[in-house]
Order: C-alpha cells, then structure tokens, then sequence
C-alpha cells in the first residue's frame, strides 16, 4: 500500500478537483492534515481567540463579485473549492489564499514572422480574449495561467498559419480564427481557461509582393475593363443594325429622325443653323405647282 503524499493523482472534472478512480489510495485519507497539521491548526484557533479585538481583521477577507479566492491551509487546497463572492475567514497562521479573476482578459499577439505552405513570409498579429472558468485548476495546475496563454497562443498561430496558403490566409480570416480558438481551447482546457474569441488583426507581405500582387490586379481590371467595352459596342451594333431595318421599312421615319436632330442642335446653341431641305420634299412642291 502506498503511503506517501506524492503518489496521490488528482484529476480535474467539470472545474472540481477529483481523485482518479484507479488509484489504490482510500478517499477518507483525502484532506487529512496529520495530526501534527491539526495541532498547527488548533494553535492558530487558541491565538484567534486569545487575541480575538486585534486578529479579527486578519482572519475576514472580502473578494468582489467577479473574484474567487482558492484557500491553502498547510499547503493543501481547502474543501477543494474556491471561495467568494463576499466575506469569508481564514486562519493567520496556517491559510493564505490567493485571487482569481474570472473576468474576460484580452492580449495582443506580437506580429509573428510566419513561411505559408507556398513559400511565402508574412507577419501576422492577432488578438485572443480568454476568461478562467475554474479557479481550483487555474491556480493548481500551472504556474502563470495569463503568461502560459499568451506564449501558447503566439506558437499556435505559427502552427496554424503554416499549414495554410497566402491565399487562404488572405480570404479565410475566420475559419483560421477559429480553428486557432480550438486548438487554444482543447490545450487550455485542464488550466481552466475558457478562450471566447481569437481574431487575427493584421498581415503584413513583403513590398515585392505588394507591387506583384497590385500589377496583377490592375492587369485583371483592364482585361474586365476591354470584355466590357467590347460587349457594349456589340450590343450597340446590333441595336444600331435593328434601327437601321426599321428605318429602311419606312421612309418617313428618316425624315422624322432628321427633324428630330435639327431640334436638339437648336435646343444645345442658340444660333442660326442653315441646313438643305430634303429633295423629296422639293419634288413635292414642284409637283403642285
């Protein structure tokens, strides 16, 4: 049977602090402090109590409404669970405890010089929002829950950009932000953090690039450009050979087409237009006469 402390696993479960079912060690040892531990424990009470005016400000402790305080009494974490908001007593001698904050927190990730999967060096920054959902966790199984974020966040960008082209970098933002939210998710998970909200804010190419990827551009708009005068001129043609037929059928239909036209050139310029008349209607007048 094993006897020392060190030999206890914990498991962490739905934020609680679990034992693992295949360890040999019974649960009613868990939480023991020895007797020694409850001698320590029962000195700190007798001097509360003997001193009880001046230490009752140093056993009340107050945490806010997005606080929680993780309690260590002789090293071991109290009723392994967190404690807050409001008032809560410790024991001066053998607690002290330690704030967590379970409000969103948001981080600049440094712009990280990355080679795509075609060969091609960008520096891309984002931004990552993360709160802590279990504080037990976040206290008991790493050191600095914020610092180890802000590192695993900066190599998961270079994992997950590198598998990914320019182009896909450039036009799929958002897919690439949340498979970045679960990679960090799934590693944060037994730190209790909770990663909300992974955006990726810039991404700077090289000037070559830039001036390659702008000739390009400017060389498609053109060919857009000529496709869509070309159209409209066939377009223009067919209806100039449609009116051209209908014309034809009638000629009155010229002469009042000619009429029309000297009315807009009146109309634009206020000046004396001389212009020869039809010969038909010349024939006409002669005619009756």
């Amino acid at each position: 049977m094993l006897s020392t402390t060190s030999s206890t696993v914990e498991m962490v479960t739905h934020g609680k602090l679990q034992i693992n079912p295949d360890h040999n060690v019974e649960d009613k040892n868990l939480g023991r402090l020895g007797c020694f531990g409850w001698l320590l424990v029962l000195i700190s009470c007798l001097f509360v109590v003997a001193t009880f005016p001046l230490t009752i400000f140093m056993c009340i402790r107050i945490v806010n409404e997005y606080e929680r305080a993780v309690i260590f009494r002789l090293g071991r974490i109290l009723d392994r669970k967190a404690k807050g908001p409001g008032l809560f007593f410790v024991l001066p001698c053998t607690d002290n405890f330690i704030k967590v904050d379970l409000r969103t927190v948001s981080f600049n990730i440094p712009p990280q010089e990355i080679l795509t999967k075609d060969s091609v060096t960008v520096s891309v920054d984002g931004v990552v929002y993360f709160r802590i959902h279990c504080p037990i966790s976040s206290v008991a199984n790493v050191s600095d829950a914020n610092s180890s974020t802000r590192l695993l966040a900066q190599t998961t960008l270079r994992n997950v950009l590198g598998t990914k082209n320019l182009s896909e970098l450039l036009s799929d933002r958002e897919g690439i932000s949340l498979s970045m939210q679960d990679a960090l998710d799934e590693a944060t998970h037994l730190w209790g953090i909770k990663v909300e909200r992974v955006e990726i804010k810039d991404v700077k190419l090289p000037l070559q690039l830039q001036r390659a990827m702008a000739a390009e551009a400017e060389a498609s708009r053109e060919a857009r450009a000529k496709i869509i005068a070309a159209e409209g001129e066939m377009n223009a043609s067919r209806a100039l050979k449609e009116a051209s037929l209908v014309i034809s059928e009638s000629p009155s239909a010229l002469q009042l087409r000619y009429l029309q036209t000297l009315n807009n050139i009146a109309a634009e310029k206020n000046s004396t237009i001389i212009f020869p008349l039809p010969i038909d209607i010349l024939q006409n007048f002669m005619q009756r006469k």
